[in-house]
Parts: structure tokens; sequence; C-alpha cells
């Protein structure tokens, strides 16, 4: 039987109303590009916490409110330059902030409240009043740089909740696992050089943004071997997904031994995302989110934050993310992945030896030895 945790739920109606406007996917419309709606739109967040309202699950989580986050602790990461920037753009109405990354008029303000979501969290966690929590907040973070709006990204959530959580509750050693498709590049240029925050990043290798999360980057002069990426190749699935996580996540966590871990959940790994070339489906972020979940449960009292980043499939987005929610709550909702017949009979899921070559590679790389002990 399941252990029943407290799992808190941060969300807000106010995420959905940030508007990325007609865009065809990623284009602007023109005379030869028929309107449509931004890949970055509200409808999977929506459909997200729908499917968690008609689950037994709703009755379960603890509803954490968002509040907007400050200019100061904002500042902790980004520059006033930034913030400025974004401030005009939304005041004049809107438009092009960077990198396919449209704005609305409410956007800055709601963005602020998509990083206090994280900050009010971090407060629930290390409080006590949650043993572990999923933030739903938009727009999304990981791409933000100190001064880049890139990636849909405007500010950077999740590092914007670390430096809470050093500062406020004087966490000294946090780890980042970023499993969406996307480099995490965000946390890894914020924190490069600081060895008491260790970055994983599991992505497609040379998919956005371009040129980045290479294995070889691991760290400034001062933090060598505390960033670690893991470019896998187009079309891993289960196997190779498994291998990376027994070879290398999960061991490097365990020799880190984080006090606070935050996980970037993107779920544009899926086989079904119009964005990237994975084949995930919704039992493995369970397993993935299950294996993160009990490496928290030993090193640091099961205090593990996620926050909502990528993930593009509509139709599957909420099944991933239930997974995830069942994970880290112990609650069975009985609601199963429509999609999975599909997933799991893609070929390739298992390990294959380009794959496997590549995971050797950087366990080799970053010295470390495999925990085997089975995915859950």
């Amino acid at each position: 039987m399941s252990k029943i945790r407290k799992t808190g739920w941060t969300f807000s109606e106010h995420y959905l109303w940030h508007d990325t406007g007609s865009y065809s996917l990623l284009t602007p419309p023109s005379l030869t590009v028929q309107p449509g709606i931004h890949a970055e739109n509200e409808d999977t967040k929506r459909r997200f916490a729908n499917l968690l309202e008609i689950s037994s699950l709703a009755d379960e989580v603890i509803r954490i409110k968002p509040r907007v986050a400050s200019d100061d602790e904002i500042l902790r990461i980004h520059t006033r330059a930034h913030l400025d920037r974004l401030e005009a753009l939304c005041a004049a109405g809107g438009g092009e902030a960077g990198d396919a990354t449209p704005v609305g008029v409410a956007s800055y303000d709601i963005a602020k409240l998509a990083a206090g979501g994280v900050i009010a969290t971090v407060d629930a966690v290390m409080s006590g009043d949650v043993d572990n929590a999923y933030v739903l907040c938009r727009p999304p973070g990981h791409h933000a740089e100190p001064e880049l709006v890139t990636g849909f990204c405007l500010l950077a959530n999740g590092a914007i909740g670390i430096e809470h959580a050093r500062q406020v509750h004087g966490v000294k050693r946090i780890a980042v696992v970023d499993y969406d498709v996307h480099h995490g590049n965000g946390c890894e240029t914020i924190f490069y050089d600081d060895p008491n925050i260790l970055t994983i990043s599991v992505h497609q290798d040379n998919l956005f943004p371009p040129d980045r999360g290479k294995l070889t980057e691991t760290g400034g002069s001062h933090a060598k071997g505390a960033n670690i990426n893991i470019p896998l190749p187009p079309g891993s699935g289960s196997g190779a997904y498994a291998e990376a996580f027994e070879r290398i996540v999960l061991p490097s966590l365990y020799r880190f031994e984080p006090e606070l871990i935050f996980v970037a959940s993107g779920f544009d790994a899926s086989a079904m995302d119009p964005l990237a070339h994975m084949m995930l489906g919704a039992a493995d972020y369970r397993a993935l989110a299950g294996a993160l979940r009990k490496v928290s449960e030993k090193t640091c009292a099961g205090r593990i934050i996620f926050t909502h980043e990528g993930g593009y499939a509509a139709s599957h987005v909420p099944y991933c993310g239930l997974a995830v929610l069942e994970t880290l709550s112990g609650h069975q909702t009985g609601i199963t992945d429509p999609f999975d017949e599909f997933i799991v009979g893609y070929g390739g899921q298992s390990l294959q030896p380009h794959q496997a070559t590549v995971i050797a590679e950087i366990a080799s790389l970053h010295q470390l030895e495999p925990y085997r002990e089975p995915l859950s």
C-alpha cells in the first residue's frame, strides 16, 4: 500500500490569462501563414488542472495560494533592466519579448504571480505544511536568464524559488533536476559557478536552445562537476531515460546529498509532443517522479518541489501531470493514460546501443557508479 503524503498544489486561474496571441505554433501570422494559437498557450495547463479537479485527488492535495513576488525577490536573480523592459513592453500593449516569446498586457504581472507561486510553495514545504508540492505555474521559467527572455520564459521561476530557500530559509545545498525535453539553460547559467547548487538537465540533444546543453559543460572553475548535462539522442524512450536516471541522475543526487530538490517538470518528452522527438508516456513520468521522490525522502526529509515547464500536447500532458501528482501524494485515482497502448508499442522503446554509449560517457566523465534500483 502506498504511503500517503501531504502534497501541495499551487495554481491560479490567472496563470491561464497570460496571452500569447495569434500565432501558428511558433510563427506569427502573415499572408502565407494562417493564424492559429501559439505553442505555449493555456490549453495544456487548463486541461491538467481540470483533470485534477474531476479526479479523486482534488480532495487530497493541499491548496497553496500563490502571491505576487516582490521586485526585491525577483532581483535576486534578474537585473533591473530585465524587469523594466518586460514591464514597459506589457504596459505598451504587449508584443514580442524575444525568441518567439510573445506577451500580453497582463503578462508581466502574471509572471510575477508565477514566481511568487514558487516562493509560496517553498515556504509551505520548508515549514512542513506540506511534504512535497507541484506548482502548475505559467509563464514557464526554466529558459529565462538574468537578462534574457527566451523559450517562452519571462522570469526564472525555479531559480527565484531557490534563492528564496537559501536566503530566507537558510538552505545550503539544493539540487535541480530538469527533465523538460529542452535544455535547462536558465539554472545552468545562473548557478554555473556555484558548488552548492547541483544542476542536472536531461534533454534531447541540440534541440533548444541551439548549441546549449553539451555534456562537456560541467560547471565553472569553482564548481566543477556541479553541472551535469545529459543530451539524449532523438527517439529516446523508456529504456534510455531509465538508464540515464540509474547511471547518472540518481547517483549524482545521492553523492551530492541535497537539503532540497527542485524539479523542472516539462512534459514535452512525451511521444505526443509537437516540439520534440522523444517517446515517453505517463507511466515513464510516474517512474521518474517516483525515483526522485525516493531520493528526496532519503536525503532531505522528502522536500521536493516540481515546477511546471513545457509540454505542448494538450491531450496528453494532463495524464503525465496526474501520474506525477499520484506519485508525490501516494493517492491513486484509477485514471489511466489513454495514449499508453500506442506509446508502449512504438519501436525503439528499449535502450539502444547509441543511447547507452552517450549515457556511459557522461557517467564516466562524472565518475558515477550506477544506482541499480528499479524506477517506480
